[in-house]
C-alpha cells in the first residue's frame, strides 16, 4: 500500500519545453525524502515541444503526472483543473517559467505548521525580483491598487509560489484570472493568510508570455468583480441540531 499524498505540486505550463526538466529536478530534489508528494503538470495546449518533454521524463519521475488540455484556456484554468485532478490535501503552486524556487516549498510548509489553525493559505512573497524594471514598477502600482480597494494584506499576490489547502480552494468563486487574488478570496471565505519571503530568479530561458498592458485592462475589470464579490458576500457558522 503506498502512502498518501501530503503535497500535490500544481505547474501550469505553456511553451516552456527547456523549462520543465530541470524545474521538475529542483522539485523532486526540494522534497523526496521529507512528504510525500506528488507534481501535476497542466500543459495549456503548448505549440511547441512542451508536452513532448513532460512524457519523456514520466519514466524517471515516479511522482510526476501529466494533464494536457484539449483547447487553450489560461493560466487560472490550468491551474484549477490541476488542483482538481490532486491527491494531495494540500497543494503548492508554482509558474512554469523556472523563476519560482521549489527549494521554497518546505518553507511554507513550515509557516503553516506554526500558524493559526484557520490559516488556508501561505503566499509567497518576491522580496527581490528579478524582472525588468518595467515589470516590477508595473507590479508595485498594481499590488497598491489592489491593496486600497481589496485590503487583504498581501504584499504580493502575483508571486505564483503558494501553498493552500484543495478544500478550501475548490470552494472559491471560479473565474478567468483568480489565481492574482487567492488572498482575498480565501480571506472572503473566512479564512486567514500569511506571506513568505520566497526567492525570486530570473528567466533562463523562453519568454514571458504577458506584458503590461494586458495586465492593466483586465486588472481593472478583475479588481472590480472581486471587489463586489467580497462587499456581497455573507457567512455564519453553522451548527447541527
Amino acid at each position: 500500500m503506498t502512502d498518501p499524498v501530503q503535497i500535490s505540486v500544481v505547474v501550469p505550463v505553456f511553451n516552456e519545453q527547456d523549462n520543465v526538466a530541470p524545474l521538475i529536478e529542483e522539485i523532486v530534489a526540494a522534497l523526496r525524502g521529507k512528504v510525500e508528494f506528488e507534481i501535476v503538470y497542466v500543459d495549456d495546449q503548448s505549440r511547441d515541444a512542451t508536452h513532448d518533454a513532460l512524457q519523456r521524463l514520466k519514466a524517471a519521475t515516479p511522482e510526476l503526472r501529466v494533464l494536457r488540455h484539449v483547447s487553450q484556456s489560461g493560466q487560472s484554468t490550468a491551474l484549477r483543473n490541476g488542483i482538481k485532478a490532486a491527491r494531495g490535501a494540500w497543494i503548492a503552486t508554482l509558474d512554469g517559467d523556472g523563476q519560482n524556487d521549489p527549494a521554497d516549498i518546505p518553507k511554507l510548509i513550515a509557516a503553516r505548521d506554526a500558524a493559526s489553525p484557520q490559516t488556508r493559505l501561505i503566499a509567497g512573497w518576491r522580496v527581490d525580483r528579478q524582472d525588468s524594471g518595467s515589470k516590477r514598477w508595473a507590479s508595485k502600482w498594481a499590488n497598491a491598487i489592489r491593496a486600497r480597494m481589496l485590503r487583504d494584506d498581501t504584499p504580493d499576490t502575483g508571486c505564483g509560489t503558494k501553498l493552500f489547502e484543495r478544500d478550501a480552494f475548490l470552494d472559491l468563486p471560479y473565474f478567468d484570472h483568480m489565481h492574482r487574488y487567492l488572498p482575498a478570496l480565501m480571506q472572503r471565505a473566512g479564512w486567514q493568510t500569511i506571506s513568505v519571503p520566497v526567492n525570486h530568479r530570473a528567466r533562463s530561458t523562453g519568454v514571458s508570455k504577458y506584458n503590461n498592458l494586458n495586465r492593466a485592462l483586465v486588472g481593472i475589470s478583475d479588481l472590480r468583480g472581486v471587489g463586489w464579490l467580497i462587499r456581497r458576500s455573507k457567512r455564519t457558522a453553522v451548527e447541527e441540531l
